[in-house]
């Protein structure tokens, strides 16, 4: 007798080895996709540059913009999660579908049903602890002193010996953070909206991608990161086109290395 009740679990993703070469083909398999869609890259881009201006702007007005450094250094680990429409919008073309605002839109909501909102939970977890390490490593450092620009902060940081000592150690703080975090964030954004698994098994392979090709994974991240940083110069329009790209190419880039 068949038993109909059975039920037989999704079959856990496969990590392949990849090189450098992926790296580009899927950079441009972003370019594609953003000139194959332009306008849904635009609004994506346009509300994630939207977003870093709003946190510019309350900083200045709260008078924290000491704070403009550790923040623009842990901005771009906010990419993965905000760039779920993207790789929605890379998925369709891959396949041959329709883009409708709506159909796109739709998916990017019906994530907080799905184990996503534990991923983006996971993302502003460490992204708390950095900002608290920071402001720890403040108050060990440089004790009650306050900084009434950017510029003031980054002349104490890097003009005196203990603001040298700060930023040597927050950085290695922040190193091993943004590790860990791109580790078991890189791929697990975009698989657990292509597939129906937990979020720890997204993790867990996320993981394997990075330990399985140590070198082609930290080259992803240290590009991302610096394109990254670099569109957020000019008042943070680069990202209007930077964004976008990366983030069709992370979706290509998964399908390369998740089978």
């Amino acid at each position: 007798m068949t038993d109909t009740n059975s039920y037989t679990p999704p079959a856990k993703p496969v990590v392949r080895e990849i090189t450098t070469d992926d790296i580009k083909a899927s950079v441009l398999d972003g370019l594609e996709d953003f000139r194959k869609a332009p306008g849904f890259g635009l609004f994506f881009g346009g509300f994630y540059a939207l977003g870093g201006l709003v946190i510019f702007l309350c900083l200045g007005y709260l008078d924290m913009r000491w704070m403009i450094f550790p923040i623009a250094i842990g901005f771009p680990l906010a990419g993965p999660f905000a760039a779920a429409g993207l790789y929605e919008i890379s998925r369709r073309l891959k396949a041959d579908e329709p883009l409708h605002w709506r159909a796109i839109l739709a998916v990017i909501f019906n994530q907080q049903r799905r184990e996503f909102g534990w991923m983006a939970f996971t993302t502003l977890f460490i992204f708390w602890v950095w900002m608290y390490q920071v402001r720890l490593l403040l108050a060990i450092f440089l004790g009650a002193q306050s900084f009434s620009s950017a510029g003031s902060f980054l002349t104490v940081v890097t003009t005196t010996p203990e603001g040298i000592l700060f930023l040597f150690i927050g950085s290695l703080v922040g190193l091993a953070l943004a590790l860990v975090l791109f580790s078991v964030s890189v791929v697990a954004m975009p698989l657990l909206l292509d597939r129906d698994i937990d979020f720890v098994t997204a993790m867990v392979t996320s993981v394997s991608t990075v330990v399985q090709n140590p070198v082609p994974m930290i080259g992803w991240g240290v590009l991302i990161t610096a394109l990254v940083i670099v569109a957020m110069l000019p008042a943070f329009l680069g990202l209007l086109i930077i964004f976008p790209v990366l983030g069709h190419a992370t979706w290509h880039f998964y399908q390369r290395v998740v089978s």
